[in-house]
């Protein structure tokens, strides 16, 4: 579903653009001369269209923390998507009347939001995923259902033991160590915010 929301904001603005190539023009006695359209024009729109799927690529491949530069992205503060974002919706509604690109323009934002919601859902671990971050926590010689070495852990950075602890749903998200402190505190007191915001997405799931 995230995947499907995230390709459904960065293609809106293209659909008017796509639908006026299809559309038959109304028949006139006397046609009214068009300035030929650029082959440029085309271009800077496709141009438009290959860095916003760049900066998303990118976040997903190079990002230590992807959900949150979606997030930025969907949000409007990544400077270069808005720009790719800007230059798509003026070419695909450079013909609309007003009230239609308003409309247009209503519609993206929703779909962004919508984006957005979907990016911060927690990731649900199926029974099979449970099963196997289990034997991959056993692997390394980690109890999956041991709140000590789940709060351990967290006090190394051990981002990948924390996930899968999390996906084994073997521990309490919430547990404390025996100074009263929570994995999220102590991601926190760390300043890993990627492991902060993992664990608080997850504990609002589990509330």
């Amino acid at each position: 579903m995230k995947s499907v929301a995230l390709a459904l904001a960065v293609l809106l603005p293209t659909l008017p653009a796509c639908a006026s190539t299809s559309a038959p023009e109304p028949s006139a006695p006397e046609p009214v001369a068009k300035a030929p359209q650029r082959k440029d024009d085309s271009w800077k729109t496709f141009g438009y269209a290959l860095t916003l799927a760049q900066v998303m690529t990118r976040i997903a491949a190079h990002s230590d923390n992807p959900e949150q530069g979606f997030d930025d992205v969907l949000a409007g503060r990544n400077t270069e998507a808005n720009r790719a974002v800007a230059g798509l919706l003026e070419d695909a509604t450079s013909g609309m009347p007003p009230e239609h690109r308003s409309r247009v323009t209503s519609i993206g934002q929703d779909i962004a939001l919508l984006a957005r919601k979907e990016v911060a859902k927690p990731n649900v671990a199926s029974p099979d995923r449970a099963l196997q971050a289990r034997k991959d926590l056993t692997a390394m010689g980690l109890k999956y259902h041991d709140p000590n070495e789940f709060l351990e852990a967290v006090k190394r950075d051990d981002a990948l033991a924390v996930e899968l602890f999390i996906e084994g749903r073997g521990v309490n998200v919430g547990a404390k160590d025996k100074d009263g402190r929570s994995a999220l505190e102590i991601a926190r007191a760390r300043g890993n915010e990627p492991m902060a915001q993992l664990l608080a997405r997850n504990l609002r799931a589990a509330r």
